[in-house]
């Protein structure tokens, strides 16, 4: 990345339609595919370095529609397009053999600012 990148917080939330499961076909595990998909799909996008992750399942249980979020993905990205790219798969990658795509199941928002960096005065 040649200019300052952005930082960019993905906030991944699962929504109730996940916690209905199985249900038209559509197992837990064939969201759990099409999630690993959208975290290989954003990490393997062209300009974003990717920092690091964290998911919370184990004390956030149930849907998460907001803060506190379900997982998090932490990354440099070179531009807002970039960003929307990212956010898009959610439109695109197909759940199972269903005619569903992820965002039935999951919530994505992207916080971007800049990394922290002490300041002279």
């Amino acid at each position: 990345m040649t200019t300052t990148p952005l930082r960019v917080l993905f906030c991944i939330g699962i929504n109730q339609n996940f916690f209905e499961l199985p249900e038209g076909g559509v197992t837990a595990g064939d969201v759990w595919t099409a999630f690993v998909a959208l975290s290989d799909g954003i990490k393997g996008l062209d300009g974003v370095d990717f920092i690091g992750d964290i998911d919370d399942d184990a004390t956030t249980v149930g849907p998460s529609d907001s803060w506190p979020w379900t997982c998090y993905l932490l990354a440099d990205v070179d531009s807002h397009d970039t960003v929307k790219q990212a956010c898009n798969f959610l439109r695109t990658i197909e759940v199972g053999t269903s005619d569903w795509k992820l965002w039935k199941y999951v919530k994505i928002e992207a916080r971007i600012g800049r990394a922290l960096t002490p300041r002279t005065y």
